[in-house]
């Protein structure tokens, strides 16, 4: 996707673990888990700028 944008983040260790344990839940990666759980809080329209109007 040409439309990815690449970031690097600092988590705390327990927060990581969460994320990591969700993710193997759910059977995603842990990339796919976060950007999820982002999609989720921000709600995701599919356009960029958010869905919020």
């Amino acid at each position: 996707m040409d439309d990815e944008k690449r970031i690097s983040l600092r988590l705390p260790a327990d927060l990581h673990a969460r994320l990591a344990d969700q993710a193997k839940h759910d059977r995603r990666s842990l990339n796919s888990e976060i950007v999820h759980l982002l999609e989720v809080a921000l709600g995701s329209t599919g356009s960029p700028g958010g869905g919020s109007a």
